[in-house]
């Protein structure tokens, strides 16, 4: 049998090295491939923070403090110039597992030999674990249902009111309203953006509408009051007095009904018909015309109330005290102002 020469010697030697060389790699990257199961492959992160190479107890602690814990820090919330604080804690659910499985998925996900190819040439699998968590909006509109009973309030109309003698009057006032619909939006969305896993406080501001009063005091028109004890006409314009006249008012055989009224007929320059011929009107004239002589003055404003009037009078003596039939007597200047002022339909209030 011939020897093997020098050449098929060396070349063999070689081979059995290369032989022996592979073997130990493979049995190296076999051993480090099992050692490698239980950690999280190289390139793998969540919210910025790197999970290479931790264990899952550790690659859990990592997730919880990148996630979990930005998400369930309280929330500022502002409204119409409350201040409220949202906790998160029910209404926000962080899936740890999920994000764990993510993260394995990589290496777990490939062939023997791809795992091997990255452990031999040390490339990362390079995985951005997206977090996963999840907003319960129910639970959001029931906490901002509470918020709601304490930011919204109803609109006020302007009012005046009469009970008695007593004169109230009430301004116009702006209510407010969360809008149930955005708030929930507005407070999930602090949730779902970058800024929800950011450090620092985060702040939201719910959407608060104005609801506008339906009666203002632009609207509401003009009222008279006269009261009958200080013997003066009130003109309001809204809740403003917009003037006072002093007036006559009726005697106590005579008394200027009390009660609520409205101005049905203006009348410029009146003409007089005797309304008691037989009684307190007895040896006057039927009818006076217009004129300087005429009981009504140049102007008359008749209520609601038969027989009764605000009027001019050439009386001047009598004003600021009880001497009329039941009617309101003014100054020649001062219902004639009053008389352009007012409009039929305005309501009049006659108080003790």
């Amino acid at each position: 049998m011939k020897a093997p020469s020098t050449a098929q010697r060396v070349l063999f030697l070689i081979l059995a090295t290369a032989l022996l060389a592979l073997s130990g790699t493979m049995a190296w990257a076999t051993l480090n491939d099992f050692g490698s199961r239980g950690l999280v492959p190289k390139g793998v992160s969540v919210a910025g923070t790197d999970l290479s190479g931790l264990t899952e107890p550790e690659a859990r602690l990592a997730i919880e403090r990148a996630v979990t814990a930005p998400l369930m820090r309280p929330v500022t919330v502002t409204a119409d110039g409350n201040t409220f604080r949202f906790d998160p804690r029910g209404a926000v659910e962080v899936d740890t597992d999920a994000m764990l499985a993510e993260a394995y998925a990589p290496r777990r996900a490939a062939s023997y030999l791809a795992r091997v190819a990255h452990d031999i040439a040390g490339t990362p699998f390079t995985k951005q674990v997206e977090p996963a968590y999840s907003v319960d909006e129910v639970a959001l509109r029931t906490w901002l249902g509470e918020v709601a009973k304490k930011v919204n309030r109803p609109a006020i109309d302007a009012s005046l009111t009469v009970e008695g003698s007593k004169v109230t009057t009430i301004a116009a006032k702006s209510g407010r309203s969360l809008d149930m619909t955005q708030a929930t939006e507005v407070l999930a969305a602090a949730f779902r953006s970058d800024q929800a896993l950011a450090s620092g406080t985060r702040t939201v501001e719910l959407p608060v509408s104005a609801i506008k009063p339906k009666v203002t005091e632009k609207t509401m028109g003009k009222t008279i009051v006269v009261d009958l004890s200080e013997r003066r006409i009130r003109l309001f314009d809204g809740i403003r007095i917009e003037k006072e006249y002093p007036c006559a008012v009726g005697t106590p055989s005579y008394p200027t009904p009390q009660g609520t009224f409205e101005i049905v007929l203006k009348r410029f320059m009146p003409s007089w018909s005797n309304p008691a011929p037989n009684g307190w009107g007895k040896g006057m004239p039927a009818y006076i015309g217009p004129g300087p002589s005429n009981p009504l003055g140049t102007r008359a404003l008749n209520l609601s109330a038969p027989g009764i009037r605000f009027h001019g009078t050439t009386k001047r003596w009598s004003i600021g005290s009880a001497a009329s039939h039941g009617c309101m007597r003014m100054l020649r200047e001062d219902i004639e102002d009053f008389y352009e002022r007012v409009e039929v339909g305005t309501p009049v209030h006659i108080v003790p």
